[in-house]
């Protein structure tokens, strides 16, 4: 296993960890909290698999990661009352896994000779989209969409991606940038509270 794979595997559990701890935070069974953290940690690359008609999906071919989500899911609810302690590991682990999911899905766009355009796409499905239905799953409005300008992380972090990986740069100087900006980006978000705009309907 590579050090590329390692933390994959470390952002797989972050995000894992964080469906887990949401779907606690919202009373669900042990049941419930599985599927929030599965559909988190693999959602985004089940709907990129599908949408490319990559079949089986990955994870089917790959089972050895539901064991890494089930022993997280099992951390998540031994630990529910201090786990919280270590938010910020969980923040850097998760942004990492957010943007290692696009490096993937980029990838995976590029080995299917997709548009570039449509392989940023994808890469941004990869990484983000577990979070959108872990959201929807637990009746909040998607963070994608809402704050710590995710989405512009995402964009900025794949475009960064198939441009060096367009001009032949060395792959392991291509994933270090990549996963570099991703972080970056989403820290100065936090630490500065930047978020995009958003608006309102004033009531007459």
């Amino acid at each position: 296993m590579g050090f590329f794979d390692i933390l994959d595997m470390l952002g797989t559990i972050a995000f894992a960890i964080s469906g887990a701890l949401m779907a606690i935070k919202r009373k669900m069974d042990v049941f419930g909290i599985f599927i929030v953290a599965f559909v988190t940690a693999l959602g985004g690359g089940i709907l990129r698999d599908v949408f490319i008609g990559n079949t089986p999906v990955w994870w089917m071919e790959h089972f050895y990661v539901v064991h890494f989500i089930s022993v997280s899911v099992l951390l998540a609810i031994l630990f529910r009352n201090r786990i919280y302690f270590l938010a910020k590991s969980l923040f850097i682990f998760d942004t990492i896994g957010l943007a290692i999911f696009i490096i993937s899905g980029v990838q995976i766009g590029v080995s299917a000779n997709l548009d570039p355009a449509v392989s940023v796409v994808l890469g941004i499905m990869t990484g983000c989209f577990g979070g959108v239905i872990r959201d929807i799953l637990c009746n909040e409005i998607p963070i994608i969409f809402r704050k710590e300008i995710y989405a512009l992380a995402s964009l900025a972090g794949a475009v960064c991606f198939i441009i060096l990986y367009s001009l032949n740069f060395n792959e392991n100087i291509s994933h270090i940038s990549t996963i570099t900006l991703v972080v970056v980006i989403r820290v100065l978000a936090v630490r500065f509270s930047i978020s995009l705009p958003t608006y309102t309907i004033k009531k007459k």
